[in-house]
């Protein structure tokens, strides 16, 4: 069951990533799919894994320390919980990637890696966004200065 759910949830989430790298500009793609549909319905499966699977957490399972997270992942459902958990959020976090960079003028393929970064890496490829924004905007700024002079 868990390798079903595994496969199904990443599958899912990749055709919400096919489609911000293949369809940026295609805004039900971005907004609704990308950014709503799928990572809600990841969150759905999330949050029946930790209801069904809590009861089995150990009882130094938590969140205050890396040992209580650790002991709370020895339970295999919520494990995989913790997986989807990140396929919800990255998939999120690129939905935003790629509007915002519509919104600051940054070019696609300039995004693209970003994506990849933060879909195999999450706040690596929100970083590395970031300073492509940033770059772009003082390549912009120099340019502007440059033709005003």
């Amino acid at each position: 069951m868990y390798e079903t759910i595994f496969a199904a949830t990443g599958a899912l989430a990749m055709v919400g990533w096919a489609g911000l790298v293949l369809a940026p500009r295609v805004q039900w793609v971005v907004r609704v799919a990308a950014r709503l549909v799928i990572p809600t319905l990841i969150a759905v499966v999330y949050v029946s894994l930790m209801l069904s699977h809590l009861d089995q957490a150990p009882a130094e399972g938590g969140f205050g320390s890396r040992a209580a997270v650790s002991a709370l992942f020895s339970v295999q459902g919520l494990l995989l919980a913790g997986w989807i958990h990140y396929l919800a959020f990255d998939l999120f976090v690129g939905s935003w990637e790629v509007e915002d960079a519509q919104q600051h003028g940054v070019p696609h393929w300039l995004v693209v890696p970003c994506l990849a970064a933060t879909l195999m890496a999450g706040p690596a490829g929100l970083a590395l966004y970031l300073l492509v924004r940033l770059g772009t905007r003082a390549l912009r700024n120099r340019a502007s200065d440059t033709a005003a002079a």
